[in-house]
């Protein structure tokens, strides 16, 4: 069992507004737990975070519920873990590319070292992690 040493958990509404702020708020958590903003674990993060909300906010929104961010360290990697109400819309990674996107994906394995979906009760999680390689960071 590996042991968390840092969590922080925030649910957002289901906007625009709301992913562009879980995005800001998740880089000024690990700035707090000492990954500064222009540190390479923390750009990465900033944009896994900002393209799993947005397709939160996009594909997995139903009306009245907010998609939660989990934010979490544990030894050797910091844990992004987006949760949204819609269990049908699992993500899959296409090969094809419309003018409305579907490059997200192939940006979270571009950027993460892993990353992966879990059922909730209600929705799904998807989650994708980022190696730490340096030492001395508290994270």
């Amino acid at each position: 069992m590996v042991a968390v040493v840092f969590e922080w958990v925030q649910r957002f509404s289901s906007t625009r507004r709301g992913a562009r702020l879980a995005r800001r708020l998740a880089v000024l958590v690990l700035d707090e737990w000492g990954v500064p903003h222009d540190h390479d674990v923390s750009e990465r993060v900033a944009l896994i975070v900002a393209e799993l909300a947005a397709n939160a906010v996009t594909h997995g929104r139903v009306a009245g519920r907010d998609f939660e961010l989990r934010v979490t360290a544990p030894e050797g990697v910091v844990r992004v873990a987006v949760s949204d109400a819609r269990e049908d819309r699992l993500p899959v990674v296409r090969s094809d590319h419309g003018e409305d996107g579907g490059y997200g994906l192939h940006l979270i394995e571009a950027l993460s070292d892993r990353w992966g979906t879990e059922p909730r009760s209600v929705g799904k999680t998807v989650w994708a992690e980022v190696a730490r390689k340096e030492e001395g960071q508290r994270v």
